[in-house]
Order: C-alpha cells, then structure tokens, then sequence
C-alpha cells in the first residue's frame, strides 16, 4: 500500500482551531485528521470531531488515541457509529488502555485481559453487529450498511498489547519513527494475528511521531524533546513489567534509565521540563526532523519497513508552515519518485 499522510491536533481551545488546521491538511494532501481524547487537559474531543467531519469532505477522522475506560464502551461505540453517520463513511478508531485520560483523573490504563475483551465488543458494535455485553443482546440498528467498516486501531508497545491489537485489530499504531523498533512491533503483533488465524499482512501499521521541517536542526529538537518523554511513560510500565533485560529491544528501553519525572501539566507541551533528559539522538530516532530532503529520507526508511501511514503530532510551533511544507516539499516529490505509489 503507498504511504499515506495524518495529523494529529490537541483539542485545544479555541475549538476553531482544530477545524482550521484540518481543513488546511486536508488541502495539503492529508488523509487523515486524529485528535487526543484526554478530557480533562484537553477540551472534550468528540464534539470537535462533529464540527470537523462537517467542515471537511475527504479526510478520515478519529482519535489517537480513545480508551475504553474513560469511555463506556458502548456509548463509545455509540459515539463513533453516529459520526460515521455524519461523516458519510470517513471514521477511523485509534484505541489504548488509557495514559493521560486515565491517570490524569487517578485511574490506572485498563488492564489488558479486560481491554481485549472490551475492543472485541466495540468493534462489532460501532460497525451494526449483534453483540452479548452485561448479559444483554445488543445492537445499534440503526446503523447505516452501505458505509464502509469502522477500522479500529490498537496502539501499544508491549508483546501483551500488540497482541490484542493482531487477534482483534485492523491496524497498529506505533508512537515513534524508529525503523528497528517499528519492525519489531510489527513482527509482535503480526505473529499474534497468524496464531489467531488472521492475515498477518491485512494488519496496518500507523507511525505516529511530531515532525518539524527546519534547516536548523537544534531548533526542530527543541521543538519536540516532549515526545521521546511521553513515550517514556509507557516504556516505564514495560520495564515495571518485563524489565530490561527482555525481549523488547533496548532501542525502545535504554534511554528511559536516566528519566527523572513526568509532568501531565506539560504533556505534549514544547519546552516541558521533563523532556530534559532526552538526547538528540534519541529525538532524530523518535521524530521526522530537518530539511525536506531529510525528512523524506527518514520517510521512505520506514516506507521501506512497511509503514502504511505517517501521522504528524502536530504540537510544535509553526503549524502551518509545517503542513503546507508537507504539501508543497515532501508528499508531490514522494509520489513523483514512486516511494508511495
């Protein structure tokens, strides 16, 4: 499949502002538009992804991530079938155990026995299937057939969650845009799909990461040392778990050693204090940075290791310039080179 192109915007307020910098993504070559749906630190997000399917007619929207947690998994699945509705067709599921949502409010991530089983009932249910949930015969019948299927999407870094995402998912999203470390996902969660009887080849995989188009590249790692200390909450829960000597490679691991603190007030905030231990290396493995001509390099690496779609975590300045220089710069001159199509 040729490479495509999301964005990933806070439900920041004003709330025109999510609508805005879709529509300008949407004019720039962008598929897809994903939102957090952290609701304390971030305006309630499903209300903006209303007024975004009403103001754009092509790009796929949903979050990246959702939990089912915060949510009840079928008003979930409820709120996605009707936005499907009015979308016409274009919603996409990003789905985890819940980071910020969850722990923000002083409630751990779903446990993962328990978050299989409830992603396998949202699946069915958003997309007009009987289900059996609390001993009750559901479904949303009205539910519109000729739409396309929801998609759901698992994000996850452990073998446990990537396995859910192989037995139950239709994709996987990764939040970093290290090749070595994308494989190895990737490898997880495929295997588990073969073991379910799945294809393992139909299971997508969505690379989401910031990405800061600039000649000065110690600006563009200023711009996004927060992303390598978000994902480091989620590699301390593995390493709580399985340790560091495992088999989760020591690219994903490692660099957690030396981390002091997290901040949620800062989390996905330029210039947060608790990005202070990330090294630039760490934020060239983690991230899309540089000129043009280096990003689309760094783009057709993990092209070249079978990402399917490259989602910008658009928290860093310059918002604009960033998806119009992907519109003008990286996305014609990668289909004019044949890298995604």
């Amino acid at each position: 499949m040729p490479l495509s192109f999301g964005v990933t915007v806070l439900p920041d307020p004003p709330y025109t502002r999510l609508v805005e910098l879709f529509q300008l993504a949407e004019q720039n070559g962008f598929e897809y538009g994903w939102t957090y749906d952290s609701h304390v630190l971030w305006q309630e997000s499903f209300p903006l992804l209303t007024l975004a399917a009403q103001a754009t007619s092509t790009l796929k929207l949903g979050h990246c991530v959702t939990n089912p947690g915060t949510r009840e998994p079928t008003v979930l699945a409820s709120g996605y079938a009707t936005l499907h509705d009015i979308s016409d067709g274009r919603m996409v599921m990003g789905i985890g155990r819940g980071d910020s949502a969850r722990r923000y409010i002083g409630q751990k991530p779903v446990k993962v026995a328990e978050f299989e089983r409830r992603c396998t009932m949202i699946r069915d249910f958003m997309n007009g299937r009987e289900v059996q949930w609390n001993d009750k015969d559901l479904q949303l019948k009205w539910v519109r057939p000729e739409l396309p299927e929801i998609p759901m999407l698992v994000a996850g870094y452990g073998p446990k969650a990537l396995a859910v995402a192989g037995r139950v998912a239709d994709g996987v999203i990764i939040q970093l845009a290290d090749p070595v470390i994308v494989q190895w996902i990737m490898e997880t969660a495929r295997k588990a799909a073969e073991e379910a009887g799945r294809d393992p080849s139909a299971l997508q995989c969505i690379v989401s990461a910031p990405s800061h188009i600039s000649d000065d590249i110690a600006d563009a790692r200023e711009q996004v040392r927060w992303f390598p200390a978000m994902v480091s909450n989620h590699v301390m829960d593995l390493i709580e778990r399985y340790g560091f000597d495992s088999e989760i490679p020591s690219e994903l691991t490692e660099y957690v050693r030396v981390r002091k603190f997290y901040d949620y007030d800062e989390h996905s905030r330029v210039g947060a204090k608790h990005g202070e231990f990330v090294t630039d290396e760490i934020c060239d493995r983690f991230c899309v940075l540089g000129s043009p001509e280096q990003a689309s390099v760094k783009l057709r690496e993990l092209e070249a290791v079978g990402v399917d779609q490259f989602n910008i975590y658009l928290m860093t300045q310059g918002q604009e310039e960033t998806l119009e220089a992907y519109g003008r710069d990286i996305i014609p001159q990668l289909f004019a080179a044949g890298g995604t199509g």
